[in-house]
């Protein structure tokens, strides 16, 4: 009788008395990880366990964490500007100071 793992197309290698699941780990790919991205991180591993759990076991963690990054980066580009604006600051000001 083959156990449902093996039903999906699973296959194991035995290790000793032990069989070990052939377990493959999806295409992590190179992403980059800043401050809001390791914020996020911690964040979900002290609050939201289960889904930092379910976001390590379907790989796509580091995926999420870049996302956050970024869209972080880019809004706190806009806030910079928009403060920038709002307070007269031009370049030429900042010369000069």
């Amino acid at each position: 009788m083959k156990s449902l793992f093996e039903e999906i197309g699973g296959t194991y290698r035995q290790e000793g008395d032990y069989f070990i699941p052939n377990l493959i780990l999806p295409d992590t790919g190179e992403y980059q990880i800043g401050k809001y991205g390791r914020m996020r991180r911690s964040y979900l591993k002290e609050y939201h366990k289960i889904l930092y759990n379910n976001y390590v076991i379907d790989g796509t963690l580091f995926k999420h964490l870049s996302e956050i990054d970024q869209a972080c980066n880019e809004r706190m580009e806009i806030i910079v500007s928009d403060m920038a604006k709002k307070e007269g600051v031009t370049e030429a000001r900042k010369a000069a100071d």
